[in-house]
């Protein structure tokens, strides 16, 4: 029974063998690979350690020494556009109706000009029974005033007692007052008649308009609304940590909402700050022109004052772990990593305030390639090339 059986298996372990040979070929390859990579960094590792210990650079970079400039720097801010005073025109007389509106929002308007009159007829009726009402006390004051003298003519000879002549003195004193009152009355009543032609208080733009043409108006209801002498200003939120930075007539500018830019000045600076927001609100005024408008949020920047300071290209400063250094070449060509307080910056400069002094060499192309206590090769800015390791290139 057995004999059939043993064909068919010396068969499948002939199939079998061709496929064990394939894998242990190509373990065989990848062990090869594996000690081929290693010894590729193995070596490559010492090449770099005998390339210092020969003294070879391991960078080649150019040398420069930071420059003294002067330097301005800003600061921005965000805040509405308002007018810088906003006027209300409204009624001063009592009861009358609107006869006409002679200004529409949007116009420009001078001091005194005609914004609106109202009708007319009644003061000129109220004002008319006033000027009577003069005329009859000055005839009665004429009156009183006659009778007082005749008396006292009189009172030399004795005819009329001093009570009497008492009596025509005090009436024509009385005269007098009633004369001076029914001027008055008058003369308020001529106000009046002025008061019925509605004028501009200031120049400027009317920015609002509620009259209208038959409407009957209250003493004080607002009728128009300005913006005085066409000023806005631009009302600043900063905080409390930037105060110090501002100061009135300092510069500023104001960017609108469709992106043109406005000139500014400083005007004035709160005196107090927000409780709830803890910043302070700066009033700037803005140049006269058709760009901003009352009412919009704007963005601008505050100009600080220039001053100088050590400055260096922006690629010799090197940033890591969020600080900033600076890599500085000692006489044996060796860097030396030196954390720097940066400031300002200015086009493709930064500001040093602090860590390297105007006579320090420092290392600026291929310095973000070095690391604390390297050994360099200083080239001349014009020759400058790309930072390569020496023995890459070497190889190359």
């Amino acid at each position: 029974m057995m004999k059939p059986l043993m064909p068919k298996l010396k068969t499948y372990i002939a199939i079998q063998k061709p496929h064990k040979f394939l894998i242990i070929g190509t373990l065989g390859l990848l062990t090869t690979a594996a000690l081929i990579v290693t010894s590729a960094v193995v070596r490559a590792a010492d090449d770099k350690a005998a390339a210092e210990k020969s003294g070879k650079p391991a960078l080649t970079v150019t040398s420069i020494q930071p420059q003294s400039a002067s330097l301005s720097a800003s600061f921005g801010a965000s805040g509405n556009i308002a007018a810088w005073q906003e006027a209300i025109v409204g009624a001063e007389i009592n009861g009358l109706r609107i006869n006409d509106v002679r200004a529409n929002i949007g116009d420009v308007v001078k001091k005194g000009q005609v914004l609106a009159t109202f009708a007319t007829e009644t003061v000129e009726a109220e004002l008319a029974q006033s000027k009577a009402n003069v005329a009859e006390a000055e005839a009665a004051l004429a009156e009183a005033q006659a009778n007082a003298d005749r008396a006292k003519l009189l009172d030399a000879t004795g005819a009329m007692s001093a009570q009497q002549i008492q009596q025509f003195t005090t009436a024509a004193k009385t005269a007098d007052a009633r004369l001076l009152a029914a001027k008055a009355l008058a003369k308020v009543q001529q106000v009046r008649l002025t008061q019925t032609r509605l004028l501009a208080p200031d120049d400027g733009t009317i920015s609002a308009r509620l009259a209208t043409v038959g409407a009957v108006v209250q003493a004080g209801q607002e009728l128009f609304r300005m913006v005085r002498r066409n000023r806005l200003e631009w009302r600043a939120e900063v905080t409390a940590s930037e105060l110090s930075n501002i100061s009135v007539g300092q510069k500023a500018r104001v960017i609108t909402p469709a992106g043109e830019t406005v000139a500014g000045t400083v005007r004035m600076v709160a005196p107090t700050v927000d409780p709830m927001t803890r910043n302070v609100q700066v009033y700037v005024d803005l140049v006269p022109g058709k760009t901003a408008k009352a009412g919009m949020f704007a963005r601008g920047e505050f100009t600080l004052p220039e001053s100088s300071g050590l400055t260096l290209p922006q690629q010799a400063v090197v940033v890591r772990d969020g600080f900033s250094y600076v890599f500085a070449i000692g006489k044996d060509e060796r860097v030396k990593q030196i954390k720097v307080v940066t400031g300002r910056r200015v086009a493709d400069r930064i500001e040093i305030k602090s860590g390297v002094s105007a006579d320090s060499a420092v290392a600026s192309t291929g310095a973000g390639f070095l690391k604390d206590g390297d050994l360099v090769r200083v080239v001349a800015a014009g020759a400058a090339v790309a930072p390569v390791p020496a023995s890459t290139a070497a190889k190359k």
